[in-house]
């Protein structure tokens, strides 16, 4: 799942797998969730785990910002399906929020671990998708309701807590804090969750297409190259994700955007996926926060590196590096060691924004099959983010007005060749001469 990065200011440590670790001001033997988070906490009645209100507020401050925050109670049980009057399943269909809306209160399921098991075929091997650090994800599938034809249902994903992992519980309640009440085109929906036995599980809608990592640098029948118009798209959707969570008053601070983080649906269209790691950004007139360092080598800012210092725009320093994978077909490791003994800021200038060696920079796969000025100005766009002061870094609004700009310019040959070819037809049509 890629290289790790686990430090603190004054230490360092290695974690399994992929990038994760709690933050110092986490409590991950905790049952309540951290402050600042609409004062939601776990309530555990025997074996059973449903979402409710702390009644103690003392002083938190809210992450999101809602006229409503209607107690969840015992609700969070109920079918995800939802009923015609359940205002969350309503706001969690994305088709009438294109641009993303806060729910007033979590709508996630609690589910059984004799449900999972019964969706799973008690985790076989054959439902094993992957593994990280938080454990392993599996898929699965159940049944909307018991009268159910053969074959309806819902097909589901979901991540079983490795009970060897310190950072499990931090993470899982971080995942159910900001997924269970974010609704988006490009964030992955959170369906529920669960914590019995002393295990805990979370329930994701199903990916089809898996992550973008597997896309670039998988291997097999089953890896599929992305054509220069849906790396565009891919590009398009992990941006608008970004730029949600950095335009809510709250602002988010998703803090590891990587390919294996990106997954793709059924259309191509890119969620952002493992909120494990994702904190609250600076409030008031603070320009970052101050926390423990943890990520992926290679996509962590250099100045959170360096400092511990967390600012909004250290998830574009990380977005940066992303495209230049994408245009590259490279791991950001090759790509360092490539950029030796220079920067990456300079190789990407001599190697993508030199006109003469841009079609050997890019990758092979994608056949020489691309326009060369918009993959320039996607460069270029790289380099922005990954400057070194996070202030000189465009916002993500600015990175989605870019790319949307870049994707109109990249229609237009194919409406206008539309145009052209309609136009003959018009004309033959009449007996015209086509002028060919």
């Amino acid at each position: 799942m890629g290289n790790c990065l686990t430090t603190s200011l004054q230490s360092s440590g290695d974690c399994p797998n992929s990038s994760t670790a709690p933050d110092n001001n986490n409590q991950s033997g905790s049952i309540l969730f951290s402050a600042g988070l609409s004062n939601l906490r776990l309530i555990r009645n025997g074996n059973s785990t449903s979402l409710g209100h702390s009644s103690n507020s003392g002083g938190n401050s809210r992450l999101f910002s809602s006229s409503n925050n209607h107690s969840t109670g015992n609700n969070t049980s109920t079918s995800f399906w939802g009923s015609e009057n359940s205002q969350a399943s309503r706001i969690r269909d994305e088709d009438e929020f294109p641009y993303g809306h806060i729910l007033d209160a979590s709508n996630l399921k609690v589910f059984t671990l004799a449900e999972l098991k019964a969706a799973t075929r008690n985790f076989r091997q054959d439902t094993l998708l992957g593994e990280g650090g938080f454990g392993k994800v599996f898929k699965g599938f159940i049944k909307e309701r018991a009268e159910s034809k053969k074959g309806e249902g819902l097909t589901i994903a979901i991540k079983k807590l490795n009970t060897n992992s310190m950072q499990g519980v931090a993470e899982w309640q971080s995942e159910v804090n900001f997924l269970g009440r974010l609704s988006h085109p490009n964030l992955v929906k959170l369906l529920g969750f669960g914590r019995e036995e002393d295990q805990l599980f979370l329930v994701y809608e199903f990916m089809h297409r898996g992550s973008l990592d597997n896309h670039l640098y998988g291997r097999g029948s089953n890896v599929q190259s992305l054509s220069w118009d849906r790396r565009l798209k891919v590009m398009i959707g992990a941006a608008r994700g970004l730029n949600f969570l950095h335009s809510l008053e709250k602002k988010i601070i998703y803090r590891d955007l990587k390919p294996s983080n990106i997954l793709l649906d059924k259309a191509s269209t890119a969620k952002l996926s493992d909120f494990g790691l994702a904190k609250s950004g600076p409030s008031d007139d603070h320009t970052h926060v101050s926390t423990r360092v943890v990520g992926s080598h290679g996509y962590a800012a250099p100045e959170y590196v360096a400092t511990g210092h967390l600012y909004v725009k250290s998830d574009v320093y990380g977005y940066g590096i992303v495209l230049l994978e994408i245009l590259t077909g490279k791991r950001i490791g090759e790509i360092t060691r490539l950029s030796q003994p220079k920067s990456l800021r300079d190789w990407l200038k001599s190697n993508l924004l030199n006109r003469g060696k841009l079609r050997s920079n890019m990758d092979a796969k994608l056949e020489g099959r691309y326009p060369p000025n918009l993959a320039s100005q996607v460069a270029q766009l790289a380099f922005k983010c990954i400057q070194t002061e996070p202030k000189i870094r465009p916002s993500m609004k600015e990175v989605v007005e870019t790319l949307e700009s870049i994707e109109a310019a990249n229609e237009k040959p194919a409406d206008n060749r539309k145009k052209t070819t309609n136009s003959k037809a018009v004309q033959q049509q009449h007996g015209q001469p086509d002028g060919g």
